[in-house]
C-alpha cells in the first residue's frame, strides 16, 4: 500500500475542496452530490485509464529512481492541470477568440456555454488523440522482434509486417481519410489536420527518443573510464524522450475523459478534481506494477493493455459522428486486461508443469 499513500492524500484533499466547493455553492446537499460527483469522476478515469498504467509501467521498468519520481511528481501536475484543467481552457479559448482569463470566468459563471463549446470541438480533439494512440497500438502489434504472441500464430504473422517500413503510420493516415467522412464538410480541414499534428507528435517524439538513447550509448560505449557524474547524466538524457512519450501518452488519454466527464456535470472545478483523483491513482498504479515486476510475472499483461489502446483509439474516431458511452469504453478496456491477466496465469501454470514434468 505505500505505493498508493500520496493517491490516497490526494484524494482526501480533492474530496475535501469539492465537498467545500459544493457546500459554498448550495449548502450541505450541494456538497453532497459534489463529493458523490467527484468520486464518480475518479473511478471513470481510473477505468478509462488502467491499461495506460500498464503501458507507462513497460517503459518506465527501464529507467532509474530518478526518472521515475520525476514521472510521479513532476508528470502528475502536468496530467492534472495541464491535461485535465489546461487544455481544455486553450481549445474554448481558441474556439471563442478569447483569453485564459476570460475562459477560466466563464467556465465559473455559465459551465453550459463553456461545455458546449468544448464539445463542439470534440472531432478535433479525437482525431489528435485517436492517430496518437492508434499509433501507440499498431507499433506494438506490427513488431517482429516481439517473442511473446498473446493470439499465436495470428499475432507473429502479422507482427511481421512490421518488416516494411512505416507501415504503421500508413494504416494510420489510411484511418484519417476513412474517419474524414464522419464529419461534416466544414470540419473536414480542422479534423484532418488535427489527426495529422497527432501522428507528427508521435513520430516526432519517437524520433527524439530513439536519437538520445543511440547518443547516450554511444557516448557511454566511448566513455567506459567517464566518472559517475557523466554516466548519471547519459541515463538522464535517456529518459528524456520516453518522459515525453508517456506525457503525450496520458494526454490522449485525458482526452475522453474530460469529454466524457461534461456528461456528468458541467462544473470545471469538480471535473478536474474528481479527474485528478482518478490521474493520481493510474500513477500510483503504474509505480506498482513496475516495483512488484508485475509485466514480469503476467507477460500477457502489455499485450492486453495495447489492445485495450487499440480499441480505445477505435472508439474515439468513431465518436466523431456516434455517441458512445463512457460505460461503454472503460468496460471493453478492463476486459482486455482481465483476458489477458488470465491468459497470464494460464501460460504460467503450463510452464510450471512442463519444468517440473
Amino acid at each position: 500500500m505505500k505505493h498508493f499513500r500520496i493517491s490516497f492524500l490526494v484524494t482526501f484533499i480533492c474530496l475535501a475542496t469539492a465537498g467545500w466547493w459544493g457546500y459554498t455553492h448550495g449548502g450541505w446537499s450541494a456538497a453532497l452530490t459534489a463529493l458523490g460527483v467527484a468520486v464518480i469522476l475518479g473511478i471513470m478515469e481510473v477505468s478509462l485509464s488502467f491499461d495506460n498504467a500498464v503501458v507507462n509501467a513497460s517503459v518506465l521498468k527501464t529507467w532509474d529512481e530518478f526518472w521515475q519520481k520525476l514521472f510521479l511528481g513532476v508528470g502528475i501536475i502536468i496530467a492534472v492541470f495541464g491535461m485535465r484543467l489546461l487544455f481544455p481552457l486553450v481549445i474554448v479559448a481558441q474556439a471563442a477568440d478569447l483569453g485564459l482569463l476570460e475562459v477560466w470566468n466563464l467556465a465559473l459563471s455559465d459551465p453550459k456555454q463553456y461545455s458546449a463549446h468544448l464539445t463542439a470541438h470534440h472531432a478535433e480533439v479525437a482525431a489528435f488523440g485517436g492517430m496518437f494512440l492508434l499509433l501507440v497500438f499498431l507499433n506494438f502489434l506490427l513488431d517482429d522482434s516481439k517473442e511473446m504472441h498473446w493470439l499465436g500464430h495470428i499475432e507473429e504473422k502479422i507482427g511481421a509486417l512490421g518488416k516494411v517500413s512505416s507501415i504503421s503510420v500508413m494504416i494510420a493516415l489510411g484511418a484519417l481519410m476513412a474517419c474524414l467522412g464522419l464529419v461534416e464538410e466544414a470540419q473536414k480541414m480542422v479534423v484532418l489536420m488535427a489527426g495529422l499534428w497527432g501522428i507528427l507528435i508521435y513520430v516526432g517524439v519517437d524520433t527524439l527518443s530513439s536519437l538520445l538513447e543511440k547518443d547516450s550509448a554511444e557516448e557511454a560505449g566511448a566513455t567506459n573510464g567517464a566518472s559517475g557524474a557523466n554516466v548519471g547524466e547519459l541515463v538522464k538524457r535517456g529518459g528524456v524522450g520516453a518522459f515525453l512519450y508517456l506525457e503525450v501518452l496520458d494526454a490522449s488519454f485525458s482526452f475522453d475523459g474530460v469529454i466524457g466527464a461534461f456528461a456528468i456535470t458541467n462544473d470545471v472545478v469538480i471535473i478536474m478534481l474528481g479527474l485528478a483523483i482518478g490521474a493520481m491513482f493510474v500513477r500510483s498504479m503504474t509505480v506498482y506494477l513496475v516495483k512488484q515486476g508485475t509485466l514480469d510475472e503476467f507477460v500477457y499483461l502489455e499485450h492486453g493493455a495495447h489492445y485495450a489502446i487499440g480499441i480505445l483509439a477505435l472508439i474515439m474516431l468513431a465518436s466523431m459522428k456516434y455517441h458512445i458511452h463512457e460505460v461503454f469504453t472503460g468496460l471493453i478496456g478492463v476486459a482486455f486486461i482481465v483476458a489477458s491477466l488470465y491468459s497470464s496465469i494460464k501460460h504460467r501454470r503450463q510452464n510450471k508443469v512442463l519444468a517440473s514434468a
